[in-house]
């Protein structure tokens, strides 16, 4: 255990220089992505004063709290994608990863795990921006805060599991682009990226607690804008480790399945 500590701390270390070496283009990154959520909070506030200033449980104000704490739980749900998996049988670079004697997926997590942090300090100054812009309505407590942090760390590990796995078809197929994007499809739908569920039909709001959507991506936000109670925070917490559990059962057994499979290609 310890070596894996150590061995976690180096790659990201490692990583959190690199990043840091590029912080206009990791801003860059960040602000292309803030598009998304200022257009959805724009429609929703709207939507929300037509609607007497409330919609789904969200006034103007608590959609924008929404939204600007959307951009941080996205920036920490990039994780390597199933598009890097077919990049890395395709040239060549798994081959040398297999050559060393950990498994792939320590690197990666270890590797976006220090990009996180650079991310999460590139954040500050954009939230603090996007918050005199919107005047959100956030008064998170102690406890959200501490469950908030918790989750999206969670969060991260969850996206990454299912990623790898969506990934792992390519020992395969050379090609899972239709695979991601019907998974993407999914997340926008079940996972409270597009809209919050409440706004959702109920059926989709009991149909989102089955699948790993919900708690890797609304369940982060609603810890800290929510106002959830206790119980309703510690569930969240534990469907995720339950999720980061299962994520790692599969990965671990597709992987064994799946490396058996795998032909050497690049040069």
């Amino acid at each position: 255990m310890k070596r894996y500590i150590d061995i976690y701390l180096s790659m990201m270390k490692l990583s959190i220089l690199e990043q840091w070496q590029y912080p206009l283009a990791n801003y860059f990154y960040m602000i292309g992505m803030i598009a998304e959520p200022v257009i959805y909070m724009v429609v929703w506030s709207t939507v929300a004063m037509q609607q007497g200033g409330m919609v789904g449980g969200y006034t103007p104000g608590e959609f924008a709290a929404y939204y600007i704490v959307w951009t941080l739980v996205r920036s920490m749900n990039v994780v390597f994608t199933p598009y890097g998996w077919e990049w890395r049988i395709r040239e060549g670079q798994l081959s040398m990863s297999l050559m060393r004697p950990i498994h792939p997926l320590h690197a990666d997590v270890a590797f976006f795990a220090g990009w996180k942090v650079v991310v999460i300090l590139l954040w500050l100054p954009l939230a603090f921006a996007l918050t005199l812009i919107f005047k959100p309505e956030l008064n998170p407590t102690l406890l959200e805060m501490i469950v908030f942090f918790f989750a999206i760390w969670f969060a991260y590990l969850i996206r990454t599991m299912t990623l790898t796995l969506i990934g792992m078809v390519t020992f395969w197929t050379t090609r899972v682009s239709a695979l991601f994007e019907l998974y993407f499809a999914a997340e926008l739908i079940l996972s409270g990226r597009l809209v919050p569920l409440s706004l959702m039909p109920e059926w989709i709001q009991s149909f989102a607690w089955f699948f790993p959507f919900r708690w890797a991506f609304g369940f982060p936000i609603e810890s800290l804008v929510g106002n959830m109670p206790l119980n309703e925070l510690l569930i969240g917490l534990g469907m995720q480790i339950a999720w980061i559990i299962v994520g790692i059962i599969f990965v671990n057994i597709i992987w064994k399945i799946a490396i058996r499979k795998f032909s050497a290609v690049g040069g």
